[in-house]
């Protein structure tokens, strides 16, 4: 057995031990019986490499239901439901604009300043709590849906007074509770009064990189009309936010939203661009590969640092080291890798977090059907670049629909020629866009030339899939389509990559 099977095998049963306690009620009986187990192979066969591997499998294991242990214990210790609040709070992500409110995350910061009688008091956190919440030193996380006309920016000082309430779920579908708990937020801050008490107590570095893009954007606005506008700026720092609600179901139904969300794809455009300049700035290819990693991180930054950016940038990362170095059919440990280190941060995602799942399960199928497509169709026809786009998007398709089917009950069934017809002229999109913001900043004339360039392929995306939605046949709505069918479509397709596999190599050999 390899260092690297060793690895991945530790890897998935982090993983593994995260998903049995995300999932299912996991008693003290099932660690104890574990710890036995693990136990009884080092007594028996510590000589013996299998028989190590066997055991740390079942400490990495039982880490993962441990730490996942960890975060699900805050859930069991709500004790604010209902109370008043008159504090101070600092802003500490940046405000997330809806049509009629914005979405503003807080964190109360402790202080001993005088409340009414029955308010709750800010200060300390182990006071705050009675103890029971959770651990001195941690602090309260809030989420206030604030008026949209409000300037709000991230590292501002909010004066708020508002009633704390456990977030409840409105719908079977959807665990809204739990989503909100993955950020660490436990408690909506309701019927909030704000007022601003100070600014710039965030980081200096990061609210100069905030406030460049949000100027980026303003200067993309002031060049390009709307709805292009939006899906303008939605490509280059992502977010779906920006669009209208109508523009936004024609995405969904043409299963084009993830070109403005932050995905991999996303980053791994931008990482070309960069290796490219770096390239053309005299850099060898392996420095212009570690420009571009620093140029995503800077990217990652600048879009606020939401999980989804930074699940986008490693994925991303790795998809194009991958193709760079000719080992994307060979990449199964850095992803899986990626993913545990993720969930050792945040065990939470695992179930909560359905980009989480969308993002790795999208990277996963194009690594691990890379092999089939390279052998079988790309080498043997090109087709302009649009065999890989074919390849891309089926690969990812296969791999996140269930997901898809479970959570949003929807099938689009023009998503292949959608990407087909889209993704070829994405990343030169891309490009004008960020022209166009850019050159806004250094002569307004070359910016206007910049987003008429810019306009015609924006023009066109929306068009071809506002065209491709209202086809009566687009979509269709998939009920029912619970877990158990899920898990049965993963064990028969992996199933059928380890027989196609086989195959391969067998066919190899003769």
């Amino acid at each position: 057995m390899t260092k690297s099977k060793i690895f991945l095998i530790l890897s998935l049963n982090f993983a593994a031990g995260v998903f049995v306690k995300s999932f299912f009620d996991v008693g003290l009986a099932l660690i104890y019986f574990l710890l036995v187990l693990a136990l009884t192979f080092f007594i028996l066969g510590y000589r013996n490499k299998f028989a190590r591997v066997v055991i740390f499998a079942v400490l990495f294991f039982i880490a993962g239901i441990w730490r996942t242990e960890m975060d699900l214990k805050n859930l069991e210790r709500l004790n604010l439901d209902g109370k008043n609040i008159s504090a101070e709070a600092e802003v500490v992500k940046e405000p997330e604009q809806k049509e009629k409110y914005q979405k503003v995350v807080v964190e109360i910061i402790p202080s001993v300043p005088a409340s009414p009688a029955g308010r709750l008091r800010t200060s300390p956190p182990s006071q705050l709590y009675n103890g029971t919440q959770q651990k001195e030193g941690e602090d309260l996380r809030l989420l206030i849906n604030a008026d949209p006309y409000l300037e709000i920016s991230y590292g501002d000082v909010l004066r708020i007074d508002c009633f704390l309430e456990i977030p409840e779920n409105f719908s079977e579908d959807f665990d809204y509770r739990m989503y909100l708990a993955k950020d660490k937020i436990y408690y909506l801050c309701q019927n909030a009064h704000i007022e601003k008490a100070g600014s710039n107590r965030g980081g200096k570095i990061y609210s100069f990189i905030l406030k460049t893009k949000n100027l980026m954007e303003e200067k993309v606005n002031q060049v390009v009309p709307q709805p292009q506008a939006a899906l303008a700026n939605g490509l280059l720092f992502g977010g779906s936010g920006r669009l209208s609600q109508e523009v936004s179901d024609n995405f969904s139904k043409t299963g084009m939203t993830h070109i403005v969300a932050v995905s991999g794809y996303n980053v791994s455009i931008i990482a070309e661009y960069l290796i490219w300049l770096g390239i053309l700035l005299g850099l060898w290819r392996k420095q212009a590969f570690w420009f571009a990693l620093a140029g995503i991180i800077i990217f990652v930054v600048m879009i606020g640092l939401p999980a989804s950016a930074v699940r986008a940038g490693v994925m991303g990362t790795l998809l194009i080291w991958a193709v760079k170095n000719g080992r994307l059919a060979n990449s199964y440990n850095a992803i899986v890798f990626a993913g545990a280190v993720m969930l050792l941060i945040n065990p939470l995602i695992l179930r909560w977090d359905i980009g989480f799942q969308l993002s790795f399960l999208a990277t996963l199928g194009i690594i691990m059907l890379a092999p089939f497509w390279e052998r079988y169709f790309i080498r043997k026809h090109k087709a302009l670049g649009l065999t890989e786009i074919l390849f891309l998007t089926v690969s990812a398709q296969i791999f996140v629909l269930p997901i898809i089917l479970h959570n949003f009950h929807n099938l689009s069934l023009v998503s292949v020629p959608a990407n087909l017809l889209i993704l070829t002229i994405v990343p030169i999109t891309m490009l004008l866009v960020f022209l166009t913001a850019v050159s806004g900043f250094i002569f307004y004339p070359l910016s206007l030339a910049f987003s008429w360039l810019a306009y015609l392929p924006l023009k066109y995306e929306i068009e071809i899939v506002e065209a491709l939605a209202g086809l009566k046949w687009a979509s269709l709505e998939i009920e029912n389509f619970g877990w158990q069918g899920a898990v049965a479509w993963y064990c028969i397709l992996f199933f059928g990559i380890f027989f196609l596999k086989r195959r391969m190599k067998n066919n190899k050999m003769i």
